[in-house]
Order: structure tokens, then C-alpha cells, then sequence
């Protein structure tokens, strides 16, 4: 998360910074979940290569059936190689759509199933480039209850106290005002005490 991203979510710009500056930039979740199961479905894979080749070398003994035996993994190497690219693609996709509807939407889940994937475009670093902003205004005239109401931001309103200008223009607290009374009443040559 950068700390353009903690601005939008209503941090002010000192909060901001000072959270980058204590954790530095975090990774999203749904980018670790990516990375995770990415990892898992190749652990999975590596022990099923390691099953195959102990079956390749029991089988070593006759050469025609290793010949075989080696076209038939070849052709399994290249369609396991295949998913698994289309598998990786569409969960950078699933993540990038479940980050960009974040806090527009109330179920991400469920607006995500809403999008076609086939007409949005991925930068190199898991960013939407291009597809969802269209879809996105066509869901919201259609399905407008799926949407969070845009949240304007608070507005402050308090008391101000006599005189709390805070400029030093016009402003007067209870000494000054103590003050003045009392030289009026002294200058009018009456008593000199500021309590009568």
C-alpha cells in the first residue's frame, strides 16, 4: 500500500507518511493470497514430476516404452505448463479486480463475478489498465445497490469562543477585558476599585 492509497482512504498526509515511514509499503492480501497458492500449485507439481520420474526409471528397461513414456510427459509438461500460466493469469486478475473494487463496492466477491474478464487488460505489475471503469458505470446505472454511497467528507464545526479568533486581531480574553474595565472606571474618576 502506498501512501497515495492511505491519502484516499482519508489518512491526512503527516498519518500517511508516517505510516509508510514505520512499515514502509505493504503488499495487499489478495497479492499475497496470489503469490501463495502460486507457490503451492508448484510444490504440488514438483512432487508430481519427482512420482513420474521414478516411474520413468522403472520403466527404463524396454527403450520403445520409455520413448513413449518420455512423448506422453512431454505432452502432460506442456498442458500442466499451459493451466498453470492460465491459472496464475487469472488470479492476478481475480486480485487486481477484488483491489479495485475495494470500499466502491459492498461484496467484492460478488461485483467481481459481475465484470467481464475478458476485456480488461493487466500492466506488468497487477494493475487494471483498462475495461473495468466502462463496466463499472454500466453496473452502477444497472445494479446501483451493489455500490457503497460515496462518503463526503466530514466537516468540522465547533464552538468558537468570545474573542477565539486566534488571529491576535480582535481578540480579547478575560484579563484584557478585566483591564479595560477597570481603566474606564479609572479614567472617569470614580473609584479606583475594579470590583464596584
Amino acid at each position: 500500500m502506498k501512501k497515495e492509497d492511505l491519502i484516499a482512504m482519508g489518512l491526512s498526509e503527516e498519518q500517511a507518511d508516517a505510516v509508510v515511514g514505520k512499515y514502509g509499503t505493504m503488499i495487499p492480501k489478495e497479492r499475497f493470497d496470489e503469490v501463495n497458492k502460486a507457490k503451492k500449485t508448484l510444490e504440488d507439481q514438483v512432487k508430481n514430476h519427482e512420482t513420474q520420474l521414478k516411474d520413468l526409471q522403472d520403466k527404463a528397461k524396454g527403450n520403445d516404452e520409455l520413448q513413449s513414456e518420455i512423448s506422453r510427459l512431454q505432452e502432460a509438461q506442456k498442458e500442466a505448463k499451459t493451466q498453470y500460466e492460465q491459472q496464475i493469469k487469472d488470479e492476478r486478475l481475480s486480485s487486481a479486480l477484488k483491489l479495485a473494487l475495494a470500499g466502491k463496492v459492498h461484496d467484492t466477491d460478488l461485483g467481481s463475478g459481475l465484470i467481464d474478464r475478458k476485456t480488461i487488460e493487466l500492466s506488468e505489475d497487477g494493475n487494471i489498465t483498462k475495461g473495468l471503469e466502462e463496466q463499472l458505470k454500466t453496473l452502477q446505472d444497472s445494479k446501483s445497490f451493489l455500490f457503497m454511497p460515496e462518503k463526503e467528507k466530514p466537516t468540522f464545526k465547533g464552538w468558537v469562543p468570545t474573542g477565539g479568533l486566534g488571529d491576535g486581531e480582535g481578540t480579547s480574553d478575560l484579563g484584557t477585558n478585566f483591564a479595560k474595565m477597570a481603566n474606564e472606571k479609572g479614567s472617569s474618576g470614580s473609584n479606583n476599585n475594579p470590583w464596584d
